[in-house]
């Protein structure tokens, strides 16, 4: 029998979404999601006509309020929107601003009327935000009155109130809750509102942005009375090899010949950092987080005047390839603020623009104002190209020592048989599994035969390993017993330098041990091997000591042997508390080294996690830990040989003199 299926699918099933429907019942298409961030965006839409009204040049505060229970109120101290009737469209203005989408003043930038360079565009923000709304409240100080508006899930409620007024300035307060029936979630955190405000505080020099945050009973403020120019003083401190530059110019032009001309305005601030990069773009002040036309501009620009004087300069080695964008941009600090009165954004958003014509005027101005700089200042202007090279030399080692790197841990299955003299245990619990690595192949045969195998792994390592505090990335994965300790451990390495940080490949949970534990002679050689197995640890995988991973197992310094008991002293202290309480003969032994203890005694003393001593390695003050491995282990010569000469008798009961 066929099944006939149904068609419902006729004229009459086409409709058309009318009203607050259109907001609510697709957020995504107006605010880009219906989540979290199409709710920040929402907000940033109500925020951004009040910009457009302080940068007219009516207003020099916006306030800012996050509420408790997830309400925002914007005011502003600008013109006031007006509300009142509109006889040139025979509809009240509040209807228009904020129950029609693409209505609003700011269709005619280009012809000089109001806003010229404006943030708010396409007539969408105020009425799709109050659509989006649980409820939405206007309140309007202009033309001698106070305005009141509001709204409940798009529908107004009451109409318009207006009523006389005596007010000391005109200006715009908007408090809304975004609507969960809207979004899926409201809660924006205080922290995207700090981002915006002090970005919006950043290209809008002389505008102070107050927040204030109900929930915690905080105030802030943010306030760039130079704009651009003092945030990069900010974000590169002290630590600028290069003053500050600040480019400006103002144009005309058109993105195609059959297109209209509109006027664009561009600013550029920047500096050169060796340990700070930060490059930020705007437009119109919104921020560009994927850049598009001013990303391009900045890229062709700096790589073509700075290729340029390399050659013209001799920097370049015989045959040496050419920098890219991102050997400058590790030591650029930059941020482009430009205006114009025709923007394409890539969408709603504003993340993006795509003007031909910005991109084009903007790289050539960049271009000029940057070979005339480096023209006139020749001393900073090799610092740069000096940086450059540097990052780019750094940058084509690094890729070198990825690729090193890849070939010798990548896919390592079989680890026993791809690591020598490594004695691997039978469990695969990694709850149980414990690796020793241990100092030499004698001590390899003492530990292995000492040993639990059901549970305890041996890992030698043959003499003194590389300083890795010292050590470039290169040098250390060239070191054959360094890349077979990491194979072991299994979990990767992390990568904390600019240059090589696509070498991170570190994942704690593909640790093969729940401990890993230092095992060395109770000498000098042995706590040097200690040390630099320690320092390997600390600056490939220092999240194993952050974890607790990391241990040291203590071996005893004597052996006292009487008639009935041998006792094992790991300090002199402890060795002369032990002869007090012993009555009768006894003889001292100084311990051998771990390769000359027998079976029995590795198993009591240093294995037995019923007997043995184990010192875990604690991060607990990292800095210090850092400067003590940089005292005894890096290039600060002068502060070892202090150090050595004020304590070095504190520790003369470990050098063996006999």
């Amino acid at each position: 029998m066929t099944k006939q299926r149904k068609d419902n699918y006729g004229n009459d099933s086409i409709s058309a979404l009318k009203g607050a429907d259109r907001v609510r019942l697709r957020p995504g298409v107006i605010f880009g999601s219906d989540g979290l961030e199409g709710c920040q965006h929402s907000f940033f839409e109500i925020l951004s006509n009040s910009i457009d009204e302080a940068r007219e040049g009516y207003g020099d505060v916006i306030e800012v309020t996050r509420f408790k229970d997830k309400s925002i109120m914007v005011r502003d101290w600008g013109r006031g929107i007006p509300l009142d009737f509109n006889p040139k469209e025979n509809r009240y203005n509040w209807e228009l601003v904020f129950c029609e989408l693409y209505a609003g003043g700011k269709y005619n930038t280009n012809e000089g009327e109001n806003y010229e360079f404006s943030l708010g565009l396409n007539g969408l923000g105020s009425c799709a935000t109050q659509y989006s709304s649980e409820y939405f409240d206007v309140t309007v100080y202009r033309d001698g009155y106070k305005y009141e508006l509001h709204f409940e899930k798009g529908e107004n409620i009451g109409g318009l109130k207006k009523e006389k007024c005596q007010y000391e300035h005109t200006g715009t307060i908007q408090k809304w809750k975004p609507d969960l029936e809207v979004f899926t979630d409201i809660n924006i955190p205080l922290e995207y509102f700090q981002d915006v405000l002090k970005k919006q505080a950043v290209v809008n020099p002389g505008l102070l942005f107050r927040l204030f945050d109900e929930e915690s009973g905080q105030t802030f403020e943010y306030f760039y009375e130079n704009g651009i120019v003092d945030y990069v003083r900010e974000l590169s401190g002290d630590k600028g090899f290069t003053e500050v530059q600040y480019f400006e110019t103002s144009t005309r032009g058109r993105d195609r010949e059959d297109k209209p001309e509109y006027r664009l305005k561009i600013q550029v601030a920047f500096c050169f950092n060796n340990e700070i990069n930060k490059i930020e773009y705007y437009h119109n002040s919104s921020f560009l987080e994927y850049g598009g036309s001013p990303d391009r501009a900045v890229k062709s620009a700096f790589v073509y005047v700075i290729d340029k004087f390399l050659k013209a300069r001799g920097k370049y080695n015989k045959d040496e390839a050419k920098i890219t964008f991102a050997d400058i941009q590790d030591s650029l600090i930059l941020v482009s603020n430009s205006f114009s009165t025709i923007t394409s954004y890539e969408n709603q958003t504003k993340k993006s623009i795509t003007n031909k014509f910005i991109q084009e005027a903007m790289a050539e101005f960049l271009k000029q104002q940057l070979e005339v700089y480096f023209i006139e200042n020749m001393a900073e202007s090799e610092k740069i190209l000096e940086q450059v090279l540097v990052n780019k030399r750094s940058r084509e080692t690094a890729e070198k020592t990825r690729i090193n790197v890849k070939k010798k841990l990548g896919g390592a299955v079989d680890i026993t048989n791809r690591v020598k003299k490594f004695v691997d245990c039978r469990t695969k619990d990694i709850n149980r599994r414990e690796l020793y690595i241990v100092e030499g192949d004698s001590a390899l045969g003492s530990c292995k035969l000492g040993r639990d195998a059901e549970f305890q792994a041996i890992m030698p390592v043959r003499g003194k390993i590389l300083n890795c505090l010292k050590a470039g990335y290169d040098a250390i994965f060239k070191s054959e017993i360094i890349v077979d300790l990491l194979k072991v451990l299994g979990c990767g390495i992390e990568i904390k330098s600019k240059h090589n940080r696509e070498l991170n490949t570190f994942d704690i949970n593909n640790l093969r041990w729940s401990k890993i534990i230092i095992c060395t002679d109770a000498d000098v050689d042995g706590f040097q091997i200690r040390t630099l197995i320690l320092a390997m640890l600390y600056r490939l995988t220092p999240t194993l000591i952050q974890e607790g991973k990391v241990y040291i197992a203590e071996s005893p310094l004597f052996e006292i042997t009487t008639k009935n008991k041998t006792y094992f002293a790991y300090s002199e202290r402890e060795k002369n508390e032990i002869i007090s309480k012993i009555n009768g003969k006894y003889t001292i032994q100084r311990s051998k080294g771990l390769g000359e203890n027998d079976p029995d005694m590795m198993w009591l003393t240093t294995m037995n996690p019923e007997t043995r001593r184990l010192i875990k390695v604690l991060p607990d003050d990292a800095r210090k830990t850092e400067e003590i491995f940089n005292l005894f282990l890096g290039d600060n010569l002068e502060g070892r040989k202090s150090y050595i000469e004020e304590n070095g008798h504190r520790y003369l009961d470990m050098v063996d003199v006999s």
